[in-house]
């Protein structure tokens, strides 16, 4: 499966990533068909699409501003084709860093108002399933022509953000260009090189640049979060699902998407025309439920302690804490995107998690308001009006990224049920080691399990009141993928 969308941060994230190793089971593959059907996801794109597709892949609108000469690279699963981004960093001579932030230019090959831009606003983000995924964009253009692949020149919307010997930024500025990647690297890859001191100069420059970034991060109260990964191995003809941790390199390119992000929304917010990503600040009773969370697994939050400074403390490769890690995405509920004209900034502005005012504008590949942020930033750095496409289609995109984030926060949510209900379906009446993670405050006998293995959060009731934060002997009492979710019962 491929990688989930960039920068993942609290706001931006997938609540688990899920991917599948080797092939899936006939009823896993059964229950995911019908979950496609149920959410009306398009098999495939239309004859004119994939026509009109065809044609801008092989004429893109190029720019005349050649920058192939700038050596970079992407970061990616391995498997991923369809690519946003790609990065070169260097010192600058007087101190400090530069960063080169190629980001693929889709509207180099979209005609406004054309066959692929109305299917781009019926899908909204690429969906992404377990046995596969179901493209924003066909793939001559999203795997091919316009992604940011080493196999020749792209056109590419190139940021250069220049930043302090702290981290902080400088300047920035972003042009169309002509580029061309050098490389397609992986993040174990990218971890074995740094680890070992055999990155080259500029992919070296990840850690110091990522790691300031993370520090500036720490300083405004923003917070990342390490979530592990839900992946599914296979062992002697039978399918386990396990935890796979996050590398410090995946956090590091996300520190660079982040950046962006941020000098994105400040150019608006100067510019006086956006969209921005925003997150208010979570209500007080999610804070409360995640420290009844926190007490449950052990893990110490004394109330004096910021909840940012915790989840920095935490350690995705310990069970109790990915389960936290896992707990703690439930914050991100009340992120939406939000339009300003006229100069006027809007009364919320501020991404919550960032800390700071935030812009999605890194991934036009796979997110269609990517491509209308990153036109915002090119009118305000060039003092112009945007194009007419952009500012007639600002006012609705709210409401299309509300409709498409649902709808893929229901795809990942089902497909983890499904993929959960379908590895276990075989061992229904066996018993597990379990920790409660959560109880039900007007339901004390219904709450959720965490199993540490195989990697499962699931809900658990019946007999009497369920105890919070202490191991529990659990019976599998259903699973089935093709029509009930996992349930244990105390044992």
């Amino acid at each position: 499966m491929p990688g989930p969308l960039p920068a993942p941060t609290l706001g931006d994230m997938p609540r688990r990533h899920l991917h599948v190793q080797g092939a899936a089971q006939a009823p896993l593959r059964a229950a995911l068909s019908a979950l496609r059907t149920s959410l009306d996801v398009p098999s495939g794109f239309p004859a004119d699409v994939l026509a009109e597709a065809e044609r801008a892949a092989g004429a893109p609108r190029l720019p005349a501003y050649d920058a192939t000469r700038i050596e970079l690279f992407t970061i990616d699963p391995p498997t991923s084709t369809d690519l946003d981004q790609a990065m070169h960093l260097e010192r600058r001579a007087g101190g400090g860093y530069r960063v080169y932030y190629a980001i693929a230019d889709v509207a180099a090959f979209v005609t406004p108002g054309g066959a692929v831009d109305a299917e781009a606003h019926r899908r909204v983000t690429t969906l992404y399933f377990p046995d596969g995924k179901t493209p924003l964009h066909p793939a001559v253009l999203s795997e091919g022509a316009a992604s940011l692949l080493p196999d020749g020149a792209r056109p590419a919307l190139l940021w250069c953000i220049d930043l302090d010997a702290d981290g902080a930024t400088a300047a920035t500025d972003v042009r169309r260009a002509l580029v061309r990647s050098r490389a397609k690297l992986d993040y174990e890859g990218v971890q074995k090189q740094i680890d070992a001191g055999t990155a080259p100069d500029s992919l070296a420059l990840l850690r110091d640049i990522g790691t300031l970034r993370e520090q500036q991060e720490v300083a405004r109260g923003g917070i990342s979060l390490n979530v592990p990964e839900q992946e599914i191995v296979e062992h002697d003809h039978r399918y386990d699902l396990t935890y796979r941790a996050p590398l410090p390199a995946d956090g590091w390119n996300a520190q660079i998407s982040l950046l962006t992000g941020i000098a994105g929304a400040e150019l608006m917010l100067t510019y006086g025309t956006g969209i921005l990503r925003t997150l208010p600040s979570a209500p007080d009773g999610a804070v409360a439920r995640l420290r009844r969370s926190a007490k449950a697994l052990g893990i110490d939050w004394p109330h004096h302690v910021p909840y940012a400074a915790v989840v920095r403390s935490l350690d995705p490769r310990r069970p109790h804490h990915a389960a936290f890690l896992q707990e703690c995405t439930t914050l991100l509920r009340g992120a939406g995107y939000t339009v300003f004209t006229g100069h006027t900034a809007p009364e919320l502005a501020v991404h919550a998690a960032v800390a700071a005012p935030y812009t999605h504008c890194t991934a036009p590949l796979r997110r269609l308001v990517d491509r209308y942020a990153g036109e915002l930033c090119l009118a305000a750095v060039a003092g112009q009006d945007p194009p007419e496409w952009v500012t007639s289609a600002l006012a609705e995109l709210p409401q299309e990224m509300a409709r498409g984030t649902s709808r893929a926060n229901t795809v990942e949510r089902e497909c983890v049920d499904i993929v959960e209900a379908a590895l276990l379906k075989d061992r229904v009446g066996e018993l597990f080691e379990a920790t409660v993670v959560d109880v039900k405050e007007q339901q004390p006998s219904v709450g959720t399990v965490h199993l540490s293995d195989p990697a499962v959060v699931a809900r658990v009731e019946g007999g009497g009141p369920l105890p919070l934060g202490e191991r529990l002997r659990v019976r599998l009492a259903q699973a089935d993928p093709g029509s009930t979710k996992v349930l244990f019962t105390p044992a």
